[in-house]
C-alpha cells in the first residue's frame, strides 16, 4: 500500500470512497479521527491518526494526496511531512492552490529528493457516483505512477484526467476552469432571472430548463442542476441573495491582467458575487447622494 490521501471532507471523503469501490486500499488521515473512523468503517481502508502514522503505514516510494483548504493550512501539512518522508516519495496538492505557489514548493520538495505534483480536480459532491475530472501538472514520473488511481477517480479510465504539463499547470487550468465556470453561472441566473420578470408570458421556468436540456447549445451539467432545483422551486424566497467567491475568480482576473487578456464576461461575473456580498452597498449610498446633489432626487433612507 503506498498511497494514502489526507483530507476527508466532502471531495477528498468520497475520492477515498471511489478508490475503495474499485478495490484500491490506501491510507486515510484527517485532522479529527472520528470522521477517519466512520470512513474507514465504510471503506476498509487503514486509518492513520497523524502524519508520522500515516508515512509509517504506507510503503516507500509513497504517494501522499493533500485534500485541504488551499494556504495556511496545506503549508503546515507540507512543513509537517517533509522532514518524515524519504527521498522518491511524491506529494500532490489537490487543493484549489494558487499555481505560483506549486513551483516554490516543488522546489522544497525537490531538495529533499521528494517529488510534487500539483491537482486540479473537479467534480463537486457528484465525483462519487460520476467520477472526477482531474488536471494534475508534474513530471513524467509522477504522471505515471499516478495513472492507475487517476483512471479509478476519473469517469473512466481513458476520460476525464489529463496530464497538462510542468508543476504549476494543473492548477493553472483549473484556475481557467472555475472561472470560465462563474461567467456560465452567470449567465444562466442572468437569463433565468429575465424570464421569471416577463410580465403576459407566465414562463415556466422549469420546463423551460427541462426543454433546453435537449438539444439545445446551452445543455450543461449546470444547466441539469438548475433544472432539478427549479422543479422543487423557482420563486427561492427562502434563498439569502448571497453568493461566495473563491479564490480561483480572483486569481483568474489578475491573471488575465498579468497576461493582457481581456476576460470581460468573468471579470464582470466575479463583479457580480461581490455586490451579492454587500460590497457595493456604499457604492450606491454615494451614488445616490451624488444624484440627489446635482438633480434632487429623492433619496431612498436605510429601514
Amino acid at each position: 500500500m503506498e498511497f494514502g490521501i489526507v483530507g476527508l471532507g466532502r471531495m477528498g471523503g468520497n475520492m477515498a470512497r471511489r478508490l475503495a469501490r474499485q478495490g484500491k486500499k490506501i491510507a486515510v488521515m484527517n485532522r479529527s479521527f472520528d470522521v477517519t473512523e466512520v470512513l474507514v468503517k465504510e471503506t476498509g481502508h487503514v486509518p492513520c491518526r497523524d502524519y508520522a502514522d500515516l508515512v509509517t503505514v504506507l510503503e516507500k516510494p509513497r504517494i501522499i494526496w493533500l485534500m485541504l483548504p488551499a494556504g495556511d493550512v496545506t503549508e503546515t501539512a507540507l512543513s509537517t511531512l517533509l522532514p518524515l518522508l524519504s527521498p522518491g516519495d511524491l506529494i500532490v496538492d489537490g487543493a484549489n492552490a494558487h499555481y505560483q505557489d506549486d513551483m516554490p514548493r516543488a522546489a522544497r520538495c525537490a531538495e529533499r529528493g521528494i517529488e510534487f505534483a500539483d491537482a486540479g480536480v473537479s467534480g463537486g459532491i457528484w465525483g462519487l457516483e460520476n467520477g472526477y475530472c482531474i488536471m494534475f501538472g508534474g513530471s513524467d514520473t509522477a504522471a505515471v505512477r499516478l495513472k492507475s488511481y487517476l483512471e479509478v477517480l476519473a469517469p473512466t479510465p481513458e476520460t476525464g484526467w489529463l496530464h497538462t504539463g510542468p508543476v504549476g499547470s494543473g492548477h493553472y487550468v483549473k484556475m481557467i476552469h472555475n472561472g470560465i465556470e462563474y461567467g456560465m453561472m452567470q449567465a444562466f441566473a442572468e437569463g433565468f432571472a429575465l424570464m421569471k420578470d416577463k410580465s403576459g408570458f407566465n414562463l415556466d421556468l422549469a420546463e423551460i430548463a427541462e426543454l433546453w436540456r435537449h438539444g439545445s447549445v446551452v445543455r450543461s451539467w449546470l444547466l441539469d442542476l438548475s433544472a432539478d432545483f427549479l422543479a422543487e422551486d423557482q420563486v427561492l424566497d427562502d434563498i439569502a441573495p448571497f453568493v461566495a467567491d473563491s479564490g480561483e475568480g480572483r486569481w483568474t482576473a489578475l491573471a488575465s491582467i498579468e497576461q493582457g487578456i481581456p476576460v470581460p464576461v468573468i471579470m464582470l461575473s466575479l463583479m457580480m458575487r461581490f455586490t451579492t456580498q454587500g460590497k457595493n452597498d456604499y457604492v450606491a449610498k454615494v451614488l445616490a447622494k451624488m444624484r440627489h446633489g446635482f438633480g434632487g432626487h429623492d433619496i431612498k433612507k436605510g429601514e
